[in-house]
């Protein structure tokens, strides 16, 4: 066990927490049911439908997250179509939008990530993804595309995480259970209470697993409480806080050889360099991060939304070569107001915001040798400042409901303070965005958008794992052009969202590899992505509960990237015209989830992804592979407690796959092994 804690420590506490009468964050569905009837789109200001917006987004609903098994993010979000997330080991995760793995070594780049309207994404670009719970999650939003014009910073796009419960019960308690293949499990506590004008809510967690791969195990401790206070109408201030204590162990990357002859193995010895075992190699880091956050209805038409925000983490990455230690705080603030004109039918006129968004990072990193896991002589230590703020202002006209036309700009300067009395300002960025969206009739709609990206390399990528410092690294930016329609017949029963895109990225971040293992960046000259996504989904039918068949829904999705290098060379080598690091030429997922018998429920997903290049020149490229996964669960009721027990597969076919591939590794290192064939059962009760 990685964690000083089990199962069996935490059961006294479950036990107590059963006998209350206090609710829960995640109520147990009816149906694994999911259909687009009235999806709406909240990351801009005010709730829109996503059938006249001019986003390319889309909404991962509490339906679609508990039709999954509940370990991982990286199945939920690879059914989004232009999305791609990886594990290259239990913890280790890396997000793409629309091909931003170039420079994603783990974690996220380029993308910006908001946790309850406050960004989780920190003032250095950086974001502990993997410190969330995937069972503390009510809704996922993702924003395909720039969209610095609003949210700062990113090239990639925007994910939004909301953990807030909106369900009208007011008492509630949920506890969940559950263990599977490769010494898997997970405990989990929801309560949602209303005390007054109180809304309180909270989620915790516990999560281990062994690992398919030698010095692959994992474990995570993960609470959060919010407390939404409406202390007047139309006033509300909310709290939110948040700890996860995430340990896991890197196995490092394999050669094709030892790939295939062995795929558990983790990174062996190789001369003077030790492996993975010896080294004890692995990640733990402590992240506390919340904020207080005000929405206030000043006028009839003016609302104000103001928050403070904050975060500290405790990183420790043993390593191969060296031990990091990082310290990292964070404090920042987010203000805008919203105006707005009078209501034609539902939604009003003209809607207008201006805002302000601020935050600086300080980041103590010291280097010691690893003495097989422990602390040996210090070999550096630095101390970097990194800040990042934008001025914003979004403008929205609705003509009739049939034709809705946006503008937004802002103003973004980001910049580092190194202990030395080096320093890096980059130049002001202007990030503008210009979109429109026009309603045929009620089951037609077209968009167009032109949007531009821009995002600063990280604290991790100016002092990458070397230990050197890169102050002339340069942010990468680019221009996105866009077009897309959305379809719906039948009354929303089936639904298509078809969208194409072409983005010219310049001063594209790409990771190098030394010898020894550690990384650095560099700056290549650009690449040309030009992609198309699509979606389809068909919800067949709802029928009554003492029909056998009571409902099913078919969905399935799309993507095809035509990524290439431009203008692109390393030393003597030009990679100009080749295919992207990293990135699949197209990706297809489909899923199919139903109920019968009133109290069963099931979904079936299917996921191909096809070869990707795991190197600069193309000389390599991993197998395409398909992955089958399935879920079953039986609802009952039981003494007016619903009980919940289900049964899961992934990897149905065993599948040998990399999932997580390390890019233009030295000396062939490119392959992380995925899980073979799995089962999870597990239990949840509601009262």
């Amino acid at each position: 066990m990685i964690f000083e804690m089990t199962l069996k420590s935490i059961w006294p506490f479950l036990i107590v927490l059963a006998h209350q009468q206090i609710v829960f964050a995640q109520p147990l569905s009816d149906s694994n049911i999911v259909h687009l009837d009235n999806v709406e789109i909240r990351g801009y200001f005010a709730p829109q439908p996503i059938s006249g917006s001019t986003l390319s987004a889309f909404v991962i609903d509490k339906k679609r997250i508990g039709a999954f098994e509940n370990q991982s993010l990286v199945p939920v979000l690879n059914t989004v179509p232009g999305v791609r997330m990886e594990e290259r080991s239990p913890g280790s995760y890396r997000l793409s939008i629309r091909g931003s793995l170039l420079r994603s070594p783990f974690g996220v780049r380029d993308v910006k990530v908001y946790m309850e309207g406050m960004p989780l994404t920190d003032a250095s670009g950086n974001t502990y993804l993997n410190s969330i719970s995937l069972t503390a999650l009510q809704n996922i939003e993702v924003l395909k595309g720039p969209d610095g014009s609003v949210f700062g910073a990113n090239s990639g796009g925007v994910v939004l995480l909301n953990v807030a419960n909106e369900s009208a019960d007011s008492s509630k308690v949920s506890l969940g259970l559950q263990g599977g293949s490769y010494q898997s499990g997970m405990q989990s506590i929801a309560l949602k209470q209303q005390l007054g004008k109180h809304d309180l809510q909270f989620a915790q967690s516990f999560q281990t697993q062994g690992g398919y791969r030698e010095n692959s195990a994992m474990a995570r401790l993960y609470l959060h409480a919010l407390d939404r206070w409406k202390y007047k109408e139309d006033r509300e201030l909310d709290f939110f806080l948040l700890y996860s204590k995430l340990h896991y162990e890197t196995p490092g990357g394999l050669t094709l050889a030892q790939y295939e002859t062995n795929p558990e193995l983790a990174r062996t010895a190789t001369g003077s360099v030790p492996g993975a075992i010896e080294q004890k190699a692995g990640i733990f880091n402590d992240l506390v991060f919340g904020g207080i956050r005000h929405k206030a209805k000043i006028r009839p038409h003016l609302k104000n939304d103001f928050s403070v925000f904050g975060s500290y983490a405790d990183f420790k990455n043993p390593f191969i070569t060296n031990y990091e230690s990082r310290k990292e705080s964070t404090i920042g603030s987010r203000l805008y107001f919203t105006f707005s004109g009078n209501e034609i039918n539902k939604l009003p006129f003209w809607e207008y915001a201006i805002g302000l968004e601020g935050q600086v990072t300080n980041s103590k990193i010291n280097n010691f040798d690893n003495d097989k896991g422990e602390k040996g002589n210090l070999q550096s230590a630095d101390e970097i400042n990194s800040y990042q703020y934008f001025a914003f202002s979004h403008l929205k006209l609705n003509f009739h409901e049939r034709f809705f036309l946006e503008a937004s700009l802002s103003l973004n300067f980001a910049g580092y303070r190194f202990l030395d009395g080096l320093k890096n300002d980059f130049n002001p960025q202007l990030m503008p965005r210009l979109a429109a969206s026009i309603k045929a009739n009620d089951q037609l709609s077209f968009r167009a958008l032109l949007s531009r990206g821009f995002s600063a390399p990280t604290t991790a990528e100016i002092r990458p794992s070397d230990n050197k410092i890169y102050p002339g690294l340069l942010p990468e930016k680019g221009w996105n052009y866009e077009a897309g329609f959305r379809f719906s017949v039948l009354n929303n029963k089936l639904w298509m969202d078809v969208s194409a895109f072409y983005y010219h990225l310049q001063q594209a971040i790409v990771r190098r590899e030394n010898v020894d293992g550690t990384e650095y960046f560099i700056n290549s000259g650009g690449t040309l992505q030009p992609g198309a996504e699509a979606y389809v989904s068909y919800h067949i039918f709802d029928g009554s509960n003492k029909q056998f068949f009571s409902g099913l829904s078919l969905f399935s999705s799309y993507t095809k990237n035509w990524f290439k290098f431009k203008s692109y060379s390393v030393n003597e080598n030009d990679y100009s015209g080749n295919n992207l690091t990293g990135i699949p030429n197209q990706v297809f997922s489909a899923g199919m989830t139903g109920k019968f018998l009133a109290f069963v429920s099931y979904s079936l997903f299917y996921n191909y992804t096809d070869k990707i290049p795991l190197d600069d020149a193309n000389s390599i490229y991993s197998t395409p592979y398909h992955l089958l996964a399935a879920k079953v669960s039986v609802k009952v009721d039981v003494l007016k407690t619903s009980v919940l027990i289900f049964a899961s597969a992934d990897n149905i076919l065993n599948q040998k796959y990399s999932l997580g591939n390390d890019l233009n590794a030295f000396g062939g290192r490119y392959f992380n092994a995925a899980p073979l064939r799995n089962f999870t059962v597990g239990i949840q009760l509601e009262k």
